[in-house]
């Protein structure tokens, strides 16, 4: 899958609709094999965006969970530490 794509469930503060739309832009750009659709492709590219947003939404607001919700930045943290030592030369 694709590495821009991030975990979106059980974040304190939640996901946001900008964080959404951008997770569905990346999967769809990911299925399609491109960044940018052609012209012809633009209406299927948008809609399939559009879907895909939407089910992201319904999937997280249906979500259950017994964990404790996990901070944004504490997680963020983590990877750039990850990033760190995979990256250091």
């Amino acid at each position: 899958m694709c590495r821009s794509i991030h975990q979106l469930h059980n974040f304190e503060p939640p996901a946001t609709v900008d964080e959404i739309q951008a997770a569905a832009l990346q999967y769809v750009r990911k299925i399609a094999g491109s960044t940018r659709p052609s012209q012809a492709n633009q209406a299927a590219f948008d809609q399939a965006v559009a879907a895909v947003a939407a089910a992201t939404e319904e999937l997280l607001a249906n979500l259950v969970t017994t964990a404790p919700p996990r901070d944004r930045e504490v997680e963020a943290a983590k990877a750039r530490a990850r990033a760190e030592k995979r990256y250091a030369s």
